[in-house]
């Protein structure tokens, strides 16, 4: 019997918003129909760049009150677990690849009362999850490798996509797959297709035009994509 799916949703990453008027494009993406927000965490370590800290998670938090994605891209996620939650995640996600121990982690963020999520970079198996499955209410299967935003979408994901998609469905599970770079109107309907149910949409979402035009035209590519399969 398929697994339970959660709806397709859409949520833009604020590492590709204006900074300086990052309130501002929190709220017209909120109103063009965002689902969520997706907030890259980076140390300098585990990837070449820094980004958002907690500060910035907490100021986002004010201005919104739909759910936080937290993509934990550090080298110890664990330590930092509580201090994310506190600021207002809802989904704290870690790489399997960091210095963790994902059953305390899983273990450690549903106790704060979050969702879990595991991220695995674009050349790292899904055997490194596969433990864990069961306890997960997220698995990120990033398309792009982590660290900068505007790379090109990487198809070779998509089997590794598909697979952890018939995990899931094995054990009977509504975790969300999430996809996480390049996704545009072309490219989410194929990882929609893979078994993504939540999307990561930067550049496709604020670089030019609308965003509430942007976030429209991704979900028509979707709705298109769904009524060609059904013909």
């Amino acid at each position: 019997m398929p697994r339970p799916r959660r709806a397709i949703r859409l949520a833009p990453s604020l590492l590709s918003a204006d900074f300086g008027a990052l309130g501002a494009a929190v709220e017209a993406a909120e109103k063009g129909g965002a689902d969520a927000f997706h907030l890259d965490v980076m140390d300098g370590h585990f990837v070449p760049n820094l980004s958002f800290g907690p500060a910035l998670v907490r100021a986002v938090r004010e201005r919104t009150t739909l759910p936080l994605d937290i993509h934990l891209m550090i080298q110890d996620p664990e330590k930092y677990l509580p201090v994310f939650r506190e600021a207002g995640g809802d989904t704290l996600v870690v790489h399997v690849e960091s210095d963790v121990s994902m059953g305390r982690a899983i273990e450690a963020g549903h106790a704060l009362g979050a969702q879990v999520g595991a991220a695995l970079r674009p050349d790292t198996p899904i055997d490194r999850v596969l433990p864990w499955i069961d306890r997960l209410d997220q698995v990120l299967v990033m398309s792009v490798h982590p660290g900068f935003s505007g790379q090109k979408f990487l198809p070779d994901i998509l089997p590794k996509m598909a697979e952890v998609d018939r995990r899931l469905d094995e054990i009977g599970s509504s975790a969300d797959i999430s996809a996480d770079g390049g996704i545009t109107a072309t490219t989410a309907p194929e990882v929609v297709r893979a078994g993504a149910t939540f999307l990561v949409c930067g550049n496709s979402a604020f670089a030019g035009g609308d965003v509430g035009a942007n976030l429209a035209s991704l979900r028509r590519a979707l709705e298109e994509a769904t009524h060609r399969a059904v013909r």
